[in-house]
């Protein structure tokens, strides 16, 4: 991240744009003095935008943004299978494409993307209703409808608006690190992480008193993460069979639950190199993985990185 001047964030809100689609890149990357972050709204001109679900905007910027930003955010919007973006639109997307700029679709806003070409050979989602459809309008994306969202490094993409949460945090905890995606989350009451491979839907539903004694057994789990913890420990708390909680944890979170704990336990050691000084051992000890050797071993695996190098970049980012 450079440190001369805040990240800009682009959110183009196009004709039918669902609200929460635009909602959520405009809080979480939010102009603040905590977020190194500008956001502005923009359309394919300054003025109205109808949108859909009842609502309409006014924005103040037009395609111009798009130049001007680092990262861009297509939200979804109503009918994408009728027509095309317009083509200044298109055009607007690939020159920020081809000039650096990340370019994030949420739901719908994956049409766009793949009407500049960008998408083509490469994999992408969008809302689990839309997929068939994007698959058959656009044959040379590799459309994967069982997934919240996909990281192409430059071309990002997601499911429904509530996997919008999940995409932004990504990308926080890629381009500030995990303590700032963790905080971001804390604000927005939402998981600090799921899978990106998490299925988009269950086709049954999960009673909800289970759902909710799950998520209580998460947030136990994470303030004991320096300490041993089995599936049936996990299991016990959560007053279910070790069996029935290892089905039901990876419907509701995309992980088993001792890859959670493993994720988990990075995540901390990510935090904790980020802001402290604490040895690599040290760490390693806190955050239950017993040596240096066993956290570099996870770090490889999981970040394909060593926390020293870790530690390095994320330093210079600052």
């Amino acid at each position: 991240m450079p440190s001369s001047r805040p990240r800009r964030v682009a959110v183009l809100v196009l004709d039918g744009v669902k609200p929460l689609d635009v909602g959520i890149p405009a809080q979480v990357f939010t102009t603040r003095a905590s977020m190194p972050y500008e956001v502005r709204v923009c359309g394919a001109a300054p003025g109205p935008v109808a949108g859909g679900d009842g609502l309409s905007y006014h924005v103040a910027h037009g395609l111009e943004a798009l130049a001007w930003a680092d990262l861009v955010f297509v939200p979804g919007y109503r009918f994408p299978d009728r027509d095309d973006p317009p083509r200044a639109v298109v055009d607007a997307l690939v020159a920020a494409h081809g000039r650096g700029a990340r370019l994030a679709a949420i739901s719908t806003g994956a049409f766009a993307l793949a009407a500049t070409g960008l998408l083509d050979g490469r994999r992408a989602t969008t809302h689990w209703h839309y997929t068939r459809v994007l698959a058959a309008r656009y044959p040379l994306v590799e459309v994967d409808q069982n997934v919240l969202f996909v990281d192409e490094g430059s071309l990002l993409t997601s499911a429904g608006a509530a996997s919008g949460i999940d995409l932004c945090l990504h990308i926080l905890r890629d381009e500030l690190g995990v303590a700032a995606s963790n905080h971001a989350a804390r604000r927005l009451v939402a998981a600090p992480y799921r899978s990106g491979g998490q299925a988009q839907y269950v086709p049954r539903s999960v009673p909800e008193p289970l759902g909710e004694r799950f998520a209580a057994t998460r947030e136990w789990a994470l303030h004991r993460l320096g300490e041993p913890l089995t599936l049936e420990a996990l299991a016990r708390h959560a007053a279910v069979s070790p069996r029935t909680f290892s089905r039901r944890f990876v419907e509701d979170t995309g992980y088993t639950p001792m890859q959670w704990v493993m994720r988990a336990r990075v995540d901390m050691a990510r935090e904790l190199l980020e802001r402290s000084q604490r040895s690599v051992e040290r760490i390693a000890a806190d955050v239950g993985l017993g040596s240096g050797a066993n956290l570099r071993l996870h770090f490889q695996r999981i970040l394909g990185t060593t926390p020293s190098e870790y530690r390095r970049t994320f330093a210079k980012r600052g």
